[in-house]
């Protein structure tokens, strides 16, 4: 059971996380890319290359993790709603919303 919450949590959690991250490092590889770029455009073209080269070892790695989500949520297993409400220790309880509450 233990194993399954943190399954799914690292299934759930991993992805976003990684991707926010390659997202902030990108963000940094462009705004110093582009400030060598204007305190010595003589080297924009070498910039350039090695620019291009970091955001695709950053995007290398989010390609990864999304590889890995995809193998770490197929072992997740498909339950149903009687099947998460006994987990749960709620036997008898549908797993519905809340009725909305209604005008007098």
């Amino acid at each position: 059971m233990f194993y399954l919450g943190m399954l799914a949590l690292a299934v759930g959690l991993g992805l976003p996380i990684s991707v926010l991250s390659a997202a902030m490092a990108q963000g940094r590889v462009g705004v110093a890319a582009i400030e060598g770029m204007t305190r010595q455009p003589e080297m924009s073209g070498r910039i350039q290359t090695v620019l291009i080269l970091a955001m695709a070892l950053i995007e290398s790695l989010v390609i990864y993790v999304l590889l890995t989500f995809f193998m770490l949520q197929s072992r997740l297993p498909n339950l149903t709603g009687d099947q998460l409400n006994a987990m749960a220790g709620r036997e008898g309880a549908a797993m519905t919303a809340p009725a909305a509450p209604t005008a007098p």
